[in-house]
């Protein structure tokens, strides 16, 4: 908040010593390519066998490292759920932009949150 002339909403949030919380900054543009970016995505898929290492598996074949999988049952539906994920790189680059687009094919939801410097500390 301090660095980035931020108000803070509430302090002290956590329920544990040993929690880390995400905070973003939402905006209406697109930070441009840092050359050390990270990309976030949401996307739910149909509960079938073998579903998440399908995937994947585009993010595999552009050699693109995965930072965070997070997975979030979904309130309407039982046994369904939506995934969250980070990786290395921009949106800009082709082979970010590759493995999103294939992943989106083959999903039933995607949402692109966008690309963003990583975080220094």
């Amino acid at each position: 908040a301090e660095i980035y002339g931020l108000k803070i909403l509430k302090r002290h949030i956590e329920d544990s010593p040993n929690n880390m919380t995400r905070f973003v900054v939402i905006g209406k543009k697109s930070p441009a390519r840092s050359g050390h970016d990270k990309t976030s995505v949401l996307f739910s898929v149909k509960d079938e066998v073998g579903i998440l290492y399908r995937m994947l598996e585009p993010f595999y074949r552009n050699r693109i490292n995965l930072t965070k999988i997070e997975s979030r049952p979904l309130k309407k539906k039982a046994w369904e759920y939506i995934f969250f994920l980070d990786m290395d790189g921009h949106y800009e680059e082709k082979k970010v932009r590759e493995a999103i687009r294939s992943l989106d094919k083959r999903c039933l939801f995607l949402k692109l949150l966008g690309s963003y410097p990583k975080a220094t500390a």
